[in-house]
């Protein structure tokens, strides 16, 4: 994985930023995008030939708008050789889909939200349509929602190299929450919503332990 999208409500994360530059055995680099101007400027800078690893950071990428955003996704899709790039928002909710779909996503507790574990997500998840049309049932508020869907996502691509076989079926999974994700912020119906998420996923299962 060449992008990362580091999310934390408080977008306190120096630490975590540092530590992943050092994993990669790469320096740092801060690189701001705002305006199409900013991703033009880092293309260019990006054409060069790095013969170091560089991890270019773009912070609060959450703000930077659709047509910045659309220019910088090519530097994802087609990854130049020892360049790689840390994201930061404070919601998966807040950054463009296609953006989400191509980092991997590493979510950073705060102290002042809670954030649902992964063993409850993986039930809901591997659980029979049943079971989830049940947890469903009881999710009225839009939040409690998009909490749900968004830490989905998360499980998911956490899971998304697990096995290759199911890859392909995991991509779908994420491809799926997503548009629930793009669903629940336009307003769209919360129960309808989500059960539409739960009957195009109710057949896939996660696999995390096979």
């Amino acid at each position: 994985m060449h992008a990362y999208l580091l999310i934390n409500q408080d977008l306190n994360v120096k630490s975590q930023i540092e530590d992943l530059a050092k994993k990669l055995n790469a320096k740092m680099l801060s690189f701001p995008i705002v305006k199409v101007e900013d991703t033009r400027n880092l293309n260019d800078l990006i054409r060069l030939s790095f013969n170091e690893p560089t991890l270019i950071i773009c912070e609060r990428i959450n703000e930077a708008g659709d047509e910045a955003l659309n220019a910088f996704l090519k530097n994802l899709e087609e990854p130049q050789e020892n360049i790689y790039f840390a994201l930061t928002a404070p919601s998966v909710r807040k950054v463009l889909p296609t953006i989400v779909s191509r980092c991997e996503i590493v979510k950073i507790r705060s102290t002042n939200i809670e954030i649902r574990n992964n063993d409850e997500i993986e039930k809901f998840l591997n659980g029979n349509v049943g079971e989830k049309l049940n947890y469903i049932d009881k999710i009225k508020d839009r939040n409690k929602a998009i909490e749900l869907v968004e830490n989905s996502v998360i499980f998911l691509h956490g899971t998304l190299h697990e096995n290759a076989v199911k890859c392909k079926v995991q991509a779908n999974n994420i491809e799926v929450a997503i548009k629930t994700l793009t669903g629940l912020k336009a307003n769209g119906n919360v129960n309808l919503q989500l059960t539409n998420m739960l009957i195009n996923i109710s057949n896939l299962k996660t696999n995390s332990h096979n």
